[in-house]
C-alpha cells in the first residue's frame, strides 16, 4: 500500500479545472462498465451531478455526494493523478512535501496497459476521454 493517502477532494475529477481528463483504455472501459452494472448499470450510477458546477466538467462516474461511485475500479489516469495535496500518513515531516512520482515509470506503466488492451480488443485498441466511458 502507498505511503501517500487522497485528501478525496475529487479536485482531479473537474476537468473543466484541471483542463485534463483521463483516457482510459479499451480493457480499463471494460472494467469500469463491469463496475458500472455491479452497481445497477448505467441509468443508477451515470446521472446528473448536481454538487459541482457544470463550468467544472465533472467526471460522469461522480455522484450526487460529489465522490467517485467507482473508486476502486476507477482507470490508471485517475490513479496517476500527481496530486501535490497528498499527503503522507505517517503525518511526519514528509507530509507537507508533495508527493513524488517518477513520470517516466507511470508513463511507461501507462503505455504497458495500452499495449494489454490493444491485445485483449484488437478492434478497438485506442484511449478514448472518460467522458464518454460508455459509448
Amino acid at each position: 500500500m502507498a505511503p501517500y493517502d487522497c485528501d478525496r477532494s475529487t479536485d482531479c475529477c473537474r476537468f473543466g479545472v484541471t483542463g485534463r481528463e483521463p483516457y482510459p483504455t479499451a480493457v480499463e472501459r471494460a472494467l469500469l462498465r463491469r463496475a458500472i452494472d455491479a452497481r445497477g448499470g448505467p441509468r443508477a450510477i451515470l446521472r446528473k451531478n448536481k454538487s459541482l458546477p457544470l463550468a467544472d466538467k465533472p467526471c460522469p462516474l461522480l455522484g450526487p455526494d460529489g465522490r467517485c461511485q467507482v473508486y476502486a475500479d476507477r482507470p490508471f489516469g485517475c490513479r496517476t493523478f500527481f496530486c501535490e495535496r497528498a499527503f503522507h500518513r505517517d503525518g511526519g515531516a514528509a507530509a507537507k512535501d508533495p508527493v513524488l512520482v517518477h513520470r517516466d515509470a507511470v508513463r511507461e506503466l501507462g503505455r504497458d496497459i495500452a499495449a494489454l488492451s490493444a491485445q485483449a480488443f484488437p478492434t478497438d485498441p485506442h484511449p478514448r476521454p472518460i467522458s464518454r466511458v460508455l459509448e
